[in-house]
């Protein structure tokens, strides 16, 4: 039996898993990384440890893969997380800066003028949570990096591109997906842009070259206690969000992919490059030299995250809540949740917004206004995609906050199309699709647009509680406006 060796690099772990033929997760191991925590909104990992969590997360699913041949690999990552290093030896000069972290953005809104021009070449808004800021503070701020930078030494580049040389001990190389996320690259020439290069004083020699999605990236090193029986090609980068849609075949531009994490992430692939995409992003999610995909990208910050913090306040077990909040009365009254938790992404793209309860009711009352608040602003989202590309025809949703069956059904209602939910494990399945297509062929690694069981359909809803959800998420709307 042949499988593909799937890497995912988190904020929180990093995972390896063994892929089998037949799309079945055969072997998993995850090992957890520390985060810092700085007083001005810093975000930052160990490089090193990032490495070495990787290699023996890699090590040990191997070893417990048994008879499993495995000689190829894919690696999905968070976007926007840089890291700064010797272009040779590949000895880190910064910490891992987390895509959370925002210390530069009074330096980057004094780009504020050019960020029309900014959104045109990258599809991007102006944030403080993309690459070049973060790349910026430690050539201003980080003696190591200027060191490098005096001696021609200095390579600078997303966390994927850090982790393609450290992992093959060959060169760093910038996958589509994670180098479109430093405000760096021209989605349109699908590489370094010149201009804004310029416009950020960032020298073209410090990245990496830029790479197709699926390449050969180099072969995947092990110390020699963990060696694999056969060489293990590096054979696809992207990033963590962009792998999703592979996982239920090749991207349908007909299917709106949610994954319901941390954050909830709203993608529908395009065959054509965006024009004009805020107050949503554009995005790729693959690329070579001939071609790209592309989607349309949509965030809600406060998804999973809102969900711990409801949980620590309340003092209860959020697999309670979810328990009890599938037998709520579905007549009862449920008060508004402004979710702020993390600011406001699409599209209204505020970095500050007070968490607030507007009305008030019992625990699971309150729980049920917090899980709508996250299926508000996924609709918000939703209906500017539509707007964009006319009405699709399914959802498909994956990750951890999918297995709700109580928020599944309100998401078809307020989306209006039917509701499908896949493999939870979406992430690490589009990676092992990309690093192998061959292998999988069209057999879905998740469940299919066509398979996906269960289906929620849009009429799951008594006509009384259709129209109250519909009322609260005019009030939603009202209160965020104002």
């Amino acid at each position: 039996m042949r499988g593909v060796l799937a890497l995912d690099q988190g904020g929180h772990a990093s995972r390896a898993c063994i892929v089998g033929e037949h799309g079945e997760i055969i072997a998993s191991q995850q090992i957890p990384i520390r985060t810092a925590h700085g007083s001005a909104g810093e975000v930052e990992h160990d490089p090193d440890e990032i490495v070495e969590s990787l290699r023996a997360a890699a090590a040990g699913v191997l070893r417990s893969a048994g008879d499993v041949v495995v000689d190829a690999a894919g690696l999905a990552t968070q976007r926007s997380t840089i890291v700064c290093f010797e272009q040779r030896s590949g000895l880190a000069l910064s910490p891992a800066i987390s895509w959370q972290d925002r210390r530069n953005a009074p330096w980057l809104q004094s780009f504020a003028a050019h960020a029309p021009r900014i959104g045109e070449l990258t599809g991007l808004p102006l944030s403080p949570h993309y690459g070049v800021g973060k790349m910026r503070w430690c050539l201003d701020h980080l003696p190591a990096v200027q060191h490098a930078r005096a001696r021609g030494a200095l390579a600078m580049a997303p966390l994927a591109s850090y982790l393609v040389m450290r992992l093959t001990a060959g060169v760093a190389l910038a996958d589509p997906a994670n180098a479109s996320r430093t405000l760096l690259w021209d989605s349109a020439q699908r590489d370094w842009s010149a201009e804004l290069l310029q416009l950020f004083g960032i020298e073209r020699r410090w990245l990496p070259p830029c790479a197709p999605t699926r390449t050969h990236y180099g072969v995947l090193r092990f110390d020699h206690s963990a060696l694999p029986p056969q060489p293990i090609a590096l054979r696809a980068v992207t990033g963590d969000q962009s792998a999703i849609p592979f996982a239920f075949g090749a991207p349908d531009p007909m299917s709106v992919y949610i994954n319901l994490g941390t954050g909830a992430f709203i993608q529908r692939p395009l065959t054509v490059r965006p024009q004009a995409a805020a107050p949503l992003l554009a995005s790729v999610l693959i690329a070579d030299a001939d071609s790209a995909l592309y989607s349309l990208e949509g965030t809600v910050n406060g998804a999973g995250a809102a969900i711990v913090r409801f949980a620590a306040d309340s003092g209860r077990p959020e697999t309670q809540l979810w328990r009890e909040l599938e037998t709520l009365p579905a007549d009862g009254a449920v008060p508004l949740y402004i979710n702020g938790i993390g600011g406001l992404g699409s599209p209204y793209w505020r970095a500050q917004q007070d968490s607030y309860f507007i009305g008030d009711g019992p625990v699971m009352a309150r729980f049920a206004a917090v899980v709508e608040s996250i299926a508000f602003l996924i609709a918000i989202n939703f209906d500017l995609m539509c707007y964009r590309g006319g009405p699709p025809a399914r959802v498909i949703a994956s990750g951890g906050l999918s297995r709700s069956d109580w928020l599944c059904r309100r998401l078809a209602a307020l989306l209006g199309v039917p509701v499908l939910r896949g493999a939870h494990e979406a992430t690490v399945l589009g990676a092992a699709a990309l690093a192998d297509p061959e292998l999988f062929g069209d057999a879905r690694l998740g469940r299919s647009p066509s398979t996906a069981q269960p289906r929620f359909e849009t009429g799951q809803l008594a006509p009384a509680a259709l129209a109250a959800l519909a009322s609260r998420r005019a009030r939603f709307e009202a209160a965020l406006r104002h």
